[in-house]
């Protein structure tokens, strides 16, 4: 795809609050990146796995149905993981990060030159017949001095309505509804106003497809009625004047200092 989106396309994302960019792959990069997840799960992948943060989709010590804890460190040999994030540490998925047709959206949305940090680079992982729902939110976190405004997703498997594609209300990234919430989660009341005075959407995309979303949109998800996996990259950029109130740092993806995927 060329780096440059046009300005009919830019009042698409200001009007709906998401654009489809369609594929931004080179020849090979898709399988590159399917086979790079299934190896980091698998336990098989040159990474510091003690830095990277691992999530599986059902926590045996849990009874095996729920979510297990958010932590570092590899959980087993299974491909039943719901959360992969810090994959920017990974050369793979850091060089698909740093394509210029994500720097040029980045410069549209933070001003030319500004340095741009990743908050997250994140696998989500619906795997076959599972899958863990989540309710209507939008993406903030009020421990940052200012949000991030922008997500690239991207389809590493066919999303679709059975297998728990993403939802979406367009136009609904105008305003924070649950401001308080540190995560951007909306009350029970609050997501049922939405759904009722708005039409959502299933937000199904063609596998190698990318997204770009505005973190306030209003999304949410449901499980995997299929037998075949539902696999996703999200990369949230933000500038990287960003400060956490705990002290959290985020790399430089963009900009002096930018992370390479030969470190």
């Amino acid at each position: 795809m060329n780096a440059r989106i046009t300005e009919d396309q830019w009042a698409v994302f200001e009007r709906q609050g998401y654009l489809r960019l369609g594929s931004v792959m080179e020849p090979g990069e898709l399988e590159r990146l399917q086979e790079r997840i299934d190896d980091i799960m698998l336990g098989r992948a040159d990474i510091d796995y003690g830095r990277v943060m691992m999530q599986l989709d059902r926590d045996p010590e849990r009874g095996g149905d729920r979510p297990g804890p958010q932590s570092r460190g590899h959980k087993g040999a299974t491909l039943s993981y719901r959360k992969i994030q810090d994959l920017e540490l990974d050369p793979v998925y850091l060089s698909f990060m740093r394509k210029p047709v994500f720097e040029a959206i980045c410069d549209r949305i933070y001003g030319p030159n500004t340095p741009v940090a990743c908050f997250r680079a994140m696998f989500m992982n619906k795997p076959s017949g599972e899958g863990t729902p989540l309710v209507w939110h939008q993406d903030r976190w009020t421990d940052l001095d200012r949000d991030p405004l922008v997500t690239l997703w991207t389809a590493l498997d066919p999303a679709v309505e059975a297998n728990g594609c993403v939802k979406i209300i367009p136009g609904s990234h105008r305003r924070l509804i649950n401001p308080s919430h540190g995560s951007g989660f909306l009350t029970e009341e609050q997501a049922e106003a939405a759904v009722a005075e708005n039409e959502p959407i299933n937000m199904e995309v063609a596998c190698g497809e990318t997204v770009l979303m505005h973190n306030w949109m209003l999304h949410s998800s449901g499980t995997n009625r299929t037998d075949t996996a539902r696999r996703a990259f999200s990369i949230c950029f933000m500038d990287a004047a960003t400060r956490s109130r705990a002290g959290h740092t985020f790399p430089v993806i963009f900009g002096e200092g930018a992370l390479s995927p030969a470190q």
